[in-house]
């Protein structure tokens, strides 16, 4: 373990976190020495969407390559990028296959007895302002798919058994972690209805996620679960490591 980083507590499993890789074509070696220093200082890797450009097959094949150096586990949920060229099922079977656990439709996965459940999430908006299911059956639509993928967390969190876990997602539960950003654009970058299913669960130690480029590190639900936004450019202006790490 890195001279720089005090073990976990005794009992604590140490939890890395990235999101918004945009892995394209020529990125190749991009995140293999990163994925290196993870398996040195802790004991998983969340991924939390964007991991490809463009959803391209070939970008989650060169992820993949880099995917090898990571000798502790991989739990990720994909982002919209990730679905850009509708070739979904293929970018999600390349990375099952490099080692990753997808989360997608009601998965959860265990390691060291911290679970950890997630999904992409949706945009919507928050609060008060957040789109209702009323008027257009476009809108109707929209609204119904921002809420079959909080019916995926839910879903995915309840599986759990496990006295601590982790939520992981693309969008942001809440606008705690999007300030910096464009308020034209909340809407646009998660929604409240995450945070009111995640906040159902009392085990619930920490929620992940990425998305917002210009927003925070850190934040928290209405009920005080701690939020960290992993996207890359958010970390990498915090001028320390690459990715997040913290002890759950």
């Amino acid at each position: 373990m890195n001279a720089m980083t005090p073990s976990p507590e005794p009992g604590k499993v140490r939890v890395a976190a990235i999101g918004d890789l945009h892995v394209t074509e020529t990125s190749a070696r991009a995140y293999r020495e990163i994925f290196a220093q993870v398996s040195a200082e802790a004991d998983v890797l969340l991924l939390c969407g964007d991991l490809t450009n463009y959803g391209k097959p070939s970008e989650a094949q060169v992820l993949a390559e880099d995917l090898h150096a990571c000798s502790v586990p991989v739990i990720a949920v994909l982002g919209n990028h990730d679905y850009e060229s509708g070739c979904v099922d293929d970018v999600k079977e390349i990375l099952t296959q490099a080692g990753a656990r997808i989360l997608d439709g009601g998965e959860a996965v265990e390691v060291m007895d911290v679970g950890f459940g997630g999904c992409m999430g949706a945009m919507g908006g928050f609060g008060r302002g957040m789109l209702s299911s009323f008027g257009e059956p476009s809108v109707k639509t929209f609204v119904q798919a921002c809420i079959d993928e909080t019916m995926k967390l839910e879903t995915s969190l309840r599986m759990l058994r496990t006295d601590r876990s982790v939520a992981v997602l693309h969008y942001a539960p809440i606008i705690g972690t999007l300030e910096g950003e464009p308020l034209e654009i909340f809407p646009f970058l998660g929604n409240s209805r995450l945070a009111e299913t995640i906040d159902r669960f009392d085990n619930v130690r920490a929620v992940v996620h990425g998305h917002a480029h210009r927003g925070v590190h850190k934040g928290e639900t209405p009920k005080g679960v701690p939020v960290f936004n992993v996207a890359r450019p958010v970390l990498a202006r915090s001028g320390e490591r690459p990715f997040a790490l913290f002890d759950v």
